[in-house]
């Protein structure tokens, strides 16, 4: 079980797709990289991210995971790092990861890993599906996969 913003309220809040088996071994991963506690996990599809983050529709959470840091817990509006500047700023919170900082941080490669981000973000559907029913026990993928269009 992940921990949750109200285990750790100083923590800095991941919010993902807790319906995504590869979204959810993803944040797993990251949860066992966080040997300092400095991270919490919430599901996009819990009702407490409604209160967190008002003006977000569901369709624009589903696009990517969302990193809010601790620091800004008071202040309104409060900063979001979503996709792959999330994931810049988690390879300077948390020590495991920060081998991997110096080249997420390339000056102007954000677009670069912000494109390699969607096109996995977009695809996590199709290719938790590929792996089979078993990691798709909830039926989630079949309702967000869709096949291609057959050419004509």
């Amino acid at each position: 079980m992940l921990p949750s913003p109200a285990e750790r309220p100083r923590a800095d809040i991941v919010i993902y797709d807790g319906e995504c088996q590869f979204c959810c071994r993803q944040v797993a991963r990251l949860d066992w990289l966080d040997r300092g506690g400095r991270l919490a996990f919430l599901s996009l599809h819990d009702p407490a991210v409604a209160a967190l983050l008002p003006g977000m529709s569901h369709e624009e959470l589903m696009k990517e995971m969302l990193v809010l840091p601790a620091a800004a817990a008071n202040r309104q509006p409060r900063p979001v790092h979503g996709g792959a500047a999330a994931a810049r700023y988690l390879s300077r919170r948390l020590p495991l990861l920060w081998w991997l900082a110096p080249l997420l941080h390339l000056p102007g490669s954000l677009p670069l890993w912000s494109w390699a981000y969607h096109l996995v973000a977009r695809n996590r559907y199709r290719w938790n599906k590929a792996r089979g029913k078993a990691d798709c026990a909830t039926g989630s993928c079949d309702l967000h996969f869709q096949a291609p269009k057959p050419r004509s």
